[in-house]
């Protein structure tokens, strides 16, 4: 409600802040590249067989974060760094489904197109471009369990990765007062996430860590650059790797 109010009494500045904002922010790609794959098989030493390793499939959904936006070649975005994180304990199969300037509610519809098909693990990327819109945290908050409900459903998968928004109040692309607004609409956001995924024992939230380092975003000062897309994959790894490669999850046979 704070943020409703806030967004009614500040709304002509708003309005022309987002203005300058869309047209002086540079309009970057998304990352070029495959966006499905395996990972590679390490050679096994003096002609032996390779190791065995878990299989592992992994489906990506999102936005422009999850997409690549900010590096050039998936090898350098969240899908890139989670695979090279994870190949040395994994055989890993993945796709991405992601699509600039995606909200929750394209994400969930995006998953509703693609085929029905078993997956292990589903990372979501999804939030910005709901805080930079006029819905509120509660509705943010159904539009996220629709989602997860139908990643369930649709994926069979039994692990679900969510991540926090990004603290917006930070990005250098945004002038005052509407990067504090967004900064503070996306903390009460991560809050509520927060709060519900404690309650989902299939789903955990990442925390990449420490402070944004504005020096490592993106030239548009709103997307990662690859030293962040390598911190964020490697955080999704840690998560992935301190599941699954304890006994407590069966994979479900494909076949």
């Amino acid at each position: 409600m704070l943020h409703q109010f806030i967004l009614v009494v500040m709304a002509p500045i708003f309005l022309v802040q987002g203005k300058h904002v869309r047209k002086s922010i540079p309009c970057l790609k998304e990352a070029a590249g495959p966006r499905r794959g395996q990972s590679e098989k390490i050679a096994g030493r003096e002609g032996k067989s390779p190791p065995t390793k878990k299989p592992l499939r992994i489906l990506l959904l999102g936005d422009s974060a999850a997409a690549g936006v900010g590096a050039e070649h998936q090898s350098q975005a969240l899908s890139g760094q989670l695979i090279s994180a994870l190949h040395h304990q994994f055989h890993v199969e993945w796709q991405l489904i992601a699509k600039t300037g995606f909200t929750t509610k394209q994400v969930h519809q995006s998953a509703l197109l693609h085929p029905k098909q078993m997956y292990d693990v589903v990372v979501v990327s999804a939030g910005v471009n709901d805080v930079t819109k006029p819905t509120s945290a509660a509705k943010w908050i159904k539009q996220q369990q629709m989602l997860t409900n139908t990643l369930r459903s649709h994926f069979s998968c039994q692990h679900i990765i969510l991540n926090k928004i990004p603290p917006m109040e930070v990005f250098p692309s945004l002038p005052h007062p509407l990067r504090w607004y967004l900064g503070s609409k996306a903390k009460a956001f991560n809050k509520k996430l927060a709060k519900w995924v404690e309650t989902q024992p299939d789903c955990e939230l990442v925390n990449i860590g420490g402070p944004l380092d504005v020096m490592h975003m993106a030239t548009d000062g709103f997307h990662p650059g690859p030293k962040i897309y390598r911190q964020w994959g490697q955080a999704v790894a840690q998560i992935i790797e301190d599941r699954w490669t304890g006994s407590g999850f069966q994979q479900q046979d494909i076949r």
